[in-house]
């Protein structure tokens, strides 16, 4: 094992230093031995890592997955001897993080920034997506989700009870009138997002409406300017809806027929040692959403009527 971990750390070396002359300056070891170590590694895994001359280097594509690979692990090594001498109350080194568009745009990435300001030592990185990412092959620490899980290989850890609601602009809703009934939608606009866009709209009772509507998209967040514009009738997380319905520029309809819930979780893999970066930062995302979810969720599950007054 040991032999293999200092195969990995050559091997790095050789990548981030160009070259295999490189390397072996930086590692102060001769050019025969980085050469025969590569070598011996290649051997072993049964694929070409490189291209390489003493001067020049070029990844292979198994190269480039490799090294993805072995600089996590070199890292976690490196913070798991780090939390041995700091304790495991400190977040340090690189949290990748990935979410959807708008709940990481709204309200993660707030949260994300307090996070790391209370852990100078840590480094986060947020992608955003509507395309559910592969936490494994992608190489995320941590990923926010919502409604079910498929994926029992992962842990997942509720946060926040999340409902989604089907809301319009006032001056859509004045200009095509208010659905009644569930299958009133077929007569209206509907905006519709995801990758593949998804326009089957599904409800609590069992019902499913095969929507249709002119704008489709693979980003929440342009569906949810579109709904604003007064497009048509958009299906969003009530986390990311809430201050356009309570400041009016956004109208529930279909209040009386709800949605099935979609809680939001954090998930990440299964480890015998979680690193304390991850298991601090669902922590702290869990008690700072549950905080927001009062007032973003209240018991009566957001009123349908429009706000006249000012907001409160």
């Amino acid at each position: 094992m040991a032999d293999n971990l200092f195969d990995m750390l050559v091997f790095v070396h050789v990548v981030e230093a160009g070259s295999l002359s490189g390397a072996a300056r930086d590692l102060r070891l001769s050019l025969a031995v980085i050469s025969r170590k590569l070598a011996r590694l290649e051997e072993r895994l049964g694929v070409r890592l490189a291209n390489r001359t003493t001067r020049t280097l070029s990844l292979t594509e198994e190269g480039a997955t490799y090294y993805a690979r072995c600089t996590r692990i070199l890292a976690e090594i490196d913070e798991a001897e780090l939390e041995v001498t700091r304790g495991r109350d400190t977040a340090i080194g690189l949290l990748r993080v990935t979410s959807t568009y708008a709940f990481g745009r709204r309200r993660l990435a707030p949260l994300l920034q307090e996070f790391q300001s209370r852990h100078p030592g840590l480094h986060v990185h947020l992608d955003t997506s509507d395309t559910i990412a592969n936490i494994i092959e992608g190489g995320y620490d941590l990923a926010i989700r919502f409604g079910s899980l498929a994926d029992s290989s992962l842990i997942a850890r509720q946060l926040a009870p999340n409902v989604r609601v089907i809301c319009g602009a006032p001056s859509y809703l004045a200009r095509r009138g208010r659905p009644g009934r569930i299958e009133d939608l077929l007569e209206h606009d509907c905006i519709v997002f995801g990758d593949p866009p998804l326009d089957n709209w599904n409800f609590a009772d069992g019902n499913t409406v095969h929507v249709r509507g002119a704008l489709t998209t693979n980003d929440g967040e342009l569906a949810h300017v579109w709904a604003l514009d007064g497009a048509g009738l958009v299906m969003k997380s009530v986390w990311d809806v809430r201050d356009d319905i309570d400041a009016g520029r956004l109208e529930i309809v279909l209040a009386d027929q709800p949605l099935p819930a979609s809680p939001i979780h954090a998930v990440y893999p299964h480890n015998r040692h979680t690193a304390a970066k991850v298991r601090l930062c669902v922590e702290f995302l869990a008690d700072a959403l549950k905080r927001q979810a009062a007032s973003v969720m209240p018991a009566s599950r957001m009123p349908a009527k429009r706000k006249t007054g000012a907001s409160g």
